[in-house]
């Protein structure tokens, strides 16, 4: 029984079948009937008229950075409506949304993890290569590198922290600023509104809280340096 918050990702292959809604409400059917009896809500419907040959959706891209804001799940109608390619399959994964294909449920990101089986054997095989290697090293006595419990932090960990910390904030960033934007254009003109506005969309801030002045100011401050 589907619970939780969802974006509702439909995609058809020409414009004349975008125009027409052929396909669309098929997809929109098997959508509400894969949510149908439980706890849910779809926050946004995104529809995109694309071939599925390419893996360039700009469309699909709005879909996930909505799902990222909203802490949301990314459903679609069928698994083949993404992509047939599994490296796409594995973007998708990277891009840390959960999703789910209503023809196929059990189709989550644990078999985008499958699909990408044949794609990851080269790497794991040379991260085999890579602990015989150090094994042998360790066993002729070489001292091993890496952090211990204990052991005083480096500058280079420290920068290396900092460095994560601030990428990851860049990222929310930047999948909040069209937000930010659409309700500027809206006539809100003060961090206040603005802040006041995102909550009324219930997009959380990055730690699940609510927007303050202060924390809109930090994001555009990000976006615009």
């Amino acid at each position: 029984m589907a619970e939780g918050k969802f974006i509702s990702y439909l995609r058809v292959s020409t414009a004349k079948q975008g125009a027409s809604g052929l396909g669309l409400e098929a997809q929109r059917r098997a959508v509400a009937d894969y949510l149908n009896g439980g706890r849910w809500s779809v926050i946004s419907e995104v529809v995109e008229v694309e071939s599925g040959k390419r893996n360039d959706r700009p469309k699909l891209d709005d879909a996930l950075r909505l799902c990222r804001l909203h802490g949301a799940t990314l459903v679609i109608a069928k698994l083949d409506r993404l992509s047939r390619d599994a490296a796409f399959l594995l973007n998708l994964q990277a891009a840390g949304v959960r999703f789910v294909a209503a023809d196929m449920p059990e189709a989550n990101e644990m078999v985008v993890g499958i699909m990408a089986v044949v794609a990851q054997a080269e790497r794991k095989m040379i991260s085999t290569r890579t602990k015989a290697a150090l094994q042998a090293a360790k066993a002729r006595g070489t001292k091993l590198g890496g952090f211990r419990a204990g052991a005083a932090l480096t500058d280079a960990a420290r920068a290396k922290g900092v460095a994560s910390r601030q990428a990851t904030a860049a990222g929310r960033s930047a999948d909040i600023a069209p937000i930010i934007a659409e309700i500027r254009a809206s006539g809100a003109a003060s961090l206040r509104e603005i802040a006041a506005q995102l909550n009324d969309r219930s997009i959380p801030t990055a730690r699940g809280g609510v927007w303050s002045a202060i924390q809109v100011q930090r994001v555009m401050a990000r976006v615009e340096a």
